[in-house]
């Protein structure tokens, strides 16, 4: 990210405002010279391209088009999100694969291992909005 706040809990990324769309306002975060030092730059992803947007639900605020703005997170939401998205799913398959191979084949117990990727990704994708409120991302104008 671009710079760690005053408080260390939080990353800041400066960016500008791309489109506004209802009360969510779409930000295309700059590029980064400071991602090759970063420590978190490896499950950022924000380092892996040039150009990167990200959509900000934020209704208290009027922002205008090309207006240059900060994207602010709060460091342990990141290590939530990999955990939910990625190490979560993977213990799950590693499980499913242990106990359907009791009971069928090697390749039905695989095919079932990645089969319950499905109801887990959808169950998560009906949670959406909880994980929008708990994985907020704030917007403040520089």
């Amino acid at each position: 990210m671009d710079l760690k706040s005053e408080k260390t809990d939080m990353y800041i990324h400066s960016g500008v405002v791309s489109a506004i769309r209802g009360r969510s306002v779409i930000v295309s975060l700059d590029q980064n010279i400071h991602c090759e030092s970063c420590s978190a730059r490896g499950g950022c992803g924000i380092a892996d391209t040039g150009k990167r947007e990200v959509e900000v639900y934020d209704p208290d605020r009027n922002f205008n088009l090309n207006e240059e703005v900060q994207v602010t997170l709060k460091k342990g939401l990141g290590q939530k999100a990999v955990f939910w998205a990625y190490i979560f799913p993977f213990f799950l398959m590693l499980l499913t694969l242990g106990v359907a191979s009791l009971a069928y084949e090697e390749w039905v117990a695989g095919l079932l291992s990645l089969l319950i990727l499905i109801p887990y990704y959808g169950i998560l994708y009906m949670q959406r909005n909880y994980f929008q409120k708990t994985f907020r991302i704030s917007i403040l104008k520089t």
